[in-house]
């Protein structure tokens, strides 16, 4: 392990913000080395004193194939950017004791204990020191508002196994049984444990026998709320309840909310004097996969009736927490191609947005005076920036240098009409370089959920299309969020149908723009983007080119074999029963019809996914290779649903240019 600037040193360090240099040479268009140039940053959390800002960086090794991630800090004047952990390994999920004592951190590396557990870097100076022994898997931690215990949420261990033992037979009788980057799931649970500092000693908070998550202190550190689901069959069920438990071991939990407030699994929010919850209200299963989420408050002591107090407001929100008066909830909206901080009023309902449009904002935090978030651009990576006036104010600096570099392609918005008159907004991406009147290749890049939206924030894959030559465009069809409850849920039980025709008039609007070449037209997605490229190739001929990642074009056949279980039987129905047999049908019409593909398609997947498993990319390859459509089958070794080694996301990247260069240049 290399050694790690002790913390007191690096206080005492004036740094200026990193890679703020200007390139000097001409800009330069993208490429792909720069995949591994280019640095994430999440997980900003501000100091109880509001003077810094610790956050996490992820770099690529390529040499090791791998990511790594480390903790950095800047402060809140914008001053000083420091790197404080820089062990071989990776650190995250930073937090700050409520004292300021201490920067804590979760990480792998080499202790006494081994696995994920938490670390603390004390803020007088000194190394990190492994702080917990957790046997099982460390899902999360939350500091006790004295600083001296965390709520820890770990889950079982599993079953030791010597070296040379063969292994056991799966033993599977539960509904739902598989999980992306789970695979086939087990009994073994997740509990909140009370972690003592002085004593090092971990005690379970209740006895209960279901899962929990999402632990928050009360505001003096005498409860803990969390949500946990006690339905009789919990894995049939999305959504779980909102408990509250004394701050004690082996305490008895109480409901304060039961199965009909579909409480969302997020982390609650405390009122000030303690007296009421804030959660995030989600929707019956049967609306599971287009849940909008609501702002509720309940009493801290209920049970009692939720007041939902976003029901007018018709947007998703996120991330509650009180002001100092308990008057007021801030949250984040996600409103057509943005994410803002809006107020909401709890006597009045009234919801004030608090930036102006467009912007992206992520993972708010706040302490002291201290306010930040993840802020996104068009034409800038996510970077952490203070909320301290009307425009955010910049504070990490990791990608600066990188992107002084560059020249991009123009993003605008474009909206449109629908066949049947819907109003339906995108985003386009002209080319580097382009100049009006030209006619260029377009590629139809459809994002996956179907419950999201393309938004305001940097598009690393349109961008490397926009270096290539090729115009992009994004389409929140209906099912995306961002626009409205019933936005969203127009296509339950209906997929292909409102999205193609969305789609579609996207397309037909930016041929008539006069920027598309209408025999120059391709087409690609991942998820359920890779299932809605299936649906597109079998309605529309006019596509040379296509890319189907992690998607399917036989639905059916995808029931009890992959983790959407809840949402076969309750948004359709099950394949025996007459009504939801039609319907099947009807949604796996690419595949049915598969004789009217004349695109040339590469399919792409990894061979683990439980998600969309990578049969459905084997199936529509096989019906195209079967009918001699120029075709691919593209699988990653050991890859979940999310492509995350970097070799493998830049051969991902490498073949679609290649692909689509093949056939529309």
């Amino acid at each position: 392990m290399r050694t790690r600037l002790c913390l007191a040193a690096a206080l005492s360090l004036t740094l200026l913000p990193l890679a703020r240099a200007q390139s000097a040479s001409a800009p330069r268009r993208l490429n792909l080395d720069d995949m591994a140039r280019m640095r994430a940053v999440s997980d900003p959390q501000c100091s109880p004193d509001g003077q810094w800002v610790a956050y996490v960086t992820q770099s690529t090794d390529v040499k090791a194939d791998a990511h790594h991630s480390h903790i950095w800090m800047a402060s809140f004047n914008g001053s000083r950017n420091l790197q404080m952990t820089a062990s071989e390994g990776s650190e995250s999920s930073p937090r700050w004791s409520p004292d300021g004592k201490y920067l804590s951190f979760t990480s792998s590396r080499p202790g006494p204990a081994k696995g994920s557990q938490v670390w603390l870097l004390d803020r007088t100076g000194g190394e990190a020191e492994q702080l917990t022994a957790v046997k099982g898997s460390l899902e999360s931690y939350a500091w006790s508002p004295d600083s001296k215990r965390l709520a820890l949420v770990v889950q079982d261990p599993a079953p030791e196994t010597k070296p040379g033992d063969p292994p056991k037979p799966i033993v599977i009788d539960r509904y739902k049984f598989k999980e992306d980057r789970i695979g086939f799931l087990s009994d073994r649970k997740t509990y909140i444990y009370l972690f003592d500092l002085a004593t090092r000693k971990m005690e379970r908070l209740t006895q209960g026998s279901y899962n929990e998550s999402n632990p928050s202190w009360s505001p003096d550190g005498t409860r803990i709320a969390f949500i946990s689901n006690h339905d009789k069959h919990p894995e049939r069920e999305l959504d779980g309840q909102l408990y509250v438990a004394t701050a004690q071991p082996n305490s008895v939990a109480r409901a304060i909310t039961d199965s009909s407030a579909f409480t969302e699994d997020s982390r609650p929010a405390w009122s000030p004097d303690g007296r009421t919850l804030a959660f995030m209200e989600g929707a019956a299963n049967q609306w599971g996969a287009y849940t909008m989420q609501r702002l509720a408050v309940v009493p801290a002591d209920g049970p009692g009736q939720p007041a939902v107090l976003t029901t007018e407001f018709d947007r998703g929100v996120s991330q509650p927490h009180f002001d100092s008066g308990g008057k007021t909830i801030e949250v984040l909206a996600a409103d057509d191609r943005s994410v803002y901080p809006a107020r909401v009023d709890i006597a009045s309902h009234q919801v004030t947005p608090l930036l102006s449009r467009p912007i992206v904002l992520s993972s708010l935090t706040f302490g002291g005076s201290c306010q930040a978030a993840l802020v996104a651009h068009d034409d800038r990576a996510t970077e952490v920036y203070a909320l301290d006036g009307a425009v955010p104010r910049q504070l990490s600096h990791q990608n600066d240098a990188l992107f002084a570099q560059l020249e991009l392609g123009k993003v605008r918005d474009v909206d449109f009409k629908s066949a049947d008159g819907t109003d339906v907004h995108g985003l386009l991406i002209t080319p580097v370089g382009y100049h009006a009147g030209a006619k260029v290749p377009l590629l139809l890049r459809i994002h996956g959920g179907p419950n999201g939206q393309d938004g305001h924030s940097f598009n690393l894959e349109g961008q490397m299309f926009a270096a290539n030559g090729y115009a992009v465009l994004a389409v929140n069809y209906r099912g995306s969020s961002g626009r409205g409850q019933a936005f969203q849920r127009a296509i339950a039980a209906d997929w292909g149908d409102l999205e193609v025709k969305d789609l579609e008039a996207g397309v037909d609007h930016v041929i008539g723009m006069g920027i598309a070449d209408p025999q120059r037209l391709g087409v690609g997605g991942w998820s359920y983007g890779g299932l809605l490229t299936d649906y597109m190739i079998a309605s529309d001929t006019r596509f040379k080119a296509a890319t189907d990642g992690a998607g399917t074009g036989f639905t059916v056949a995808f029931y009890g074999t992959d983790q959407y279980i809840i949402q076969y039987d309750y948004e359709i129905g099950p394949p025996w029963n007459a009504k939801a047999w039609a319907t099947y049908q009807k949604i796996s019409y690419p595949f049915l019809h598969a004789d009217r593909i004349k695109t040339p398609t590469i399919f792409l997947g990894g061979d683990r996914d439980s998600n969309v498993p990578l049969q459905g990319g084997q199936q529509m390859y096989q019906a195209l290779r079967s009918l001699g459509v120029p075709t691919e089958l593209i699988v990653y070794p050991g890859e979940w649903h999310g492509i995350t080694r970097p070799s493998f996301q830049r051969d991902r990247m490498q073949r679609y240019l290649d692909w689509y260069a093949k056939y529309l240049k």
